[in-house]
């Protein structure tokens, strides 16, 4: 926790009130701060900036001289379309695409995607992990995130829109992280920042298992393209860090 978050009511007079447990326990245990010091804050949508710790008790923390100056760091021109993962994995997912600036995320059903994965009670904490993504990340602003049970009209109806809606200058609309392909995602990559063309503004990564060619070839007909990170089958949270972190670089 780089930041601590305030919900925009909790400001008023340059002052706030924290009451979540989390954060006191953070504010307390970790940063181990005392009456007088000044820390790290943001408004839930808005600013960051600095406040004092005036008071500390064991249900809440008082804050005063809230200054909020600093716009929160830029977007990334990305949206992530991720199968459905295990719900033993969704929340590191969401924390660190939201750390790394993601602005759009859309969890997909695909074929290997196992139902009750859509029925798991991780789904209803999105808020909370997009949170913690927040406040590591030094950000205020959260990602869009959306739901979507049925792959071949997401595909058919709203990927168009999409990839249309972006200042990307590539001919390749989109991206489709895919082990079994002779496509290279460095040399994409390295090609993209030779010519100056800018990275897709869609990604699409699948849970375990990966995409299966009934799926590749669908996205193929509108316009991504599959690429490989190399010979190795990797995990979904080693594929998301390693190429949603160059969309960081250009």
């Amino acid at each position: 926790m780089n930041i601590l978050l305030l919900p925009p009511k909790t400001i008023e007079n340059n002052q706030a009130i924290i009451t979540d447990i989390m954060q006191c326990q953070h504010v307390k245990q970790v940063l181990k701060s005392n009456v007088g010091d000044v820390i790290k804050v943001g408004q839930l949508g808005g600013k960051i900036g600095t406040a004092n710790v005036s008071q500390i008790t064991d249900t809440n923390i008082v804050l005063n001289n809230v200054k909020l100056t600093q716009p929160p760091p830029s977007k990334l021109n990305l949206t992530v379309i991720l199968a459905l993962p295990r719900p033993k994995v969704l929340r590191r997912l969401i924390m660190d695409m939201t750390a790394m600036g993601v602005k759009h995320i859309i969890l997909v059903n695909s074929y290997k995607t196992q139902k009750s994965y859509w029925q798991s009670p991780m789904l209803n904490r999105l808020d909370e992990f997009v949170l913690e993504g927040l406040q590591q990340g030094v950000d205020t602003i959260p990602p869009k995130i959306e739901l979507k049970k049925r792959f071949k009209p997401f595909v058919e109806d709203d990927l168009a829109g999409l990839m249309k809606h972006s200042d990307n200058s590539s001919d390749v609309a989109g991206l489709v992280a895919h082990p079994y392909t002779n496509n290279s995602w460095y040399d994409f990559f390295n090609k993209a920042i030779k010519q100056d063309t800018g990275l897709p503004p869609v990604l699409w990564i699948g849970a375990e298992g990966g995409w299966i060619d009934y799926e590749v070839a669908l996205l193929k007909q509108h316009g991504c393209l599959p690429v490989s990170l190399g010979q190795r089958i990797l995990r979904t949270e080693a594929v998301v860090n390693n190429m949603v972190g160059f969309w960081g670089m250009v």
